[in-house]
């Protein structure tokens, strides 16, 4: 059976197959092929961390910003996935990511790395780029008070806090319900993280 050109690619792409999605363009895949969620070649590689495959999608011209139908990206993913490799690929990109995009939360890739405790990424994320630290999601929440309020106050956790109160994040600023990040975390116990945010 001959898989048109562009099943090929995103096929290739969710796999993490570089050769066949180098082979699928060749063939006249387009770079922005879309599946039935509307997600892109270079989303489905960069969801599964497939840093070769992303690699060759985005030599290719493939847009680092491109939405499916729950508004990620693949730029958004790499908040998600905590891949350092995938970011810093996404970001050599011609032209490079959208720093502001949101995803269906209102949230910016910094936002979930914090909830997840993906220290490496929150480091990398705010040395390497001008992402802004203190942006507000639609639940009105920033990255510190998703670290607090959605992390599980272990060492992870405390670190992410630790790097966004480096980067300046403002410990000020509270939740919808005028709730601060410190509040937060001693409300929940979290006494380590309770003593960061006191400064």
């Amino acid at each position: 059976m001959n898989v048109p050109a562009d099943q090929r690619l995103l096929a290739a792409a969710h796999r993490g197959d570089a050769e066949e999605v180098r082979a699928a363009l060749a063939d006249g895949a387009r770079v922005e092929a879309r599946d039935d969620e509307l997600r892109s070649p270079l989303l489905l590689a960069s969801l599964g961390d497939h840093v070769a495959a992303a690699r060759v999608l985005v030599a290719a011209g493939a847009d680092v910003n491109a939405q499916d139908a729950r508004h990620d990206s693949p730029w958004l993913a790499t908040g998600v996935t905590g891949s350092v490799a995938m970011m810093r690929v996404l970001l050599a990109a011609e032209p490079g990511p959208d720093l502001r995009l949101r995803n269906r939360f209102g949230g910016i890739s910094v936002i979930p790395a914090a909830e997840r405790g993906h220290v490496t990424y929150v480091g990398a994320v705010l040395q390497e780029t001008d992402i802004d630290v203190d942006h507000v999601n639609d639940l009105g929440w920033t990255a510190l008070l998703e670290a607090v309020i959605l992390g599980d106050g272990g060492r992870a956790h405390q670190k992410v806090v630790a790097l966004l109160l480096a980067a300046g994040a403002d410990r000020d600023l509270a939740d919808s319900h005028g709730v601060t990040a410190l509040e937060h975390a001693e409300r929940r116990g979290f006494e380590e993280m309770a003593q960061l945010l006191r400064g």
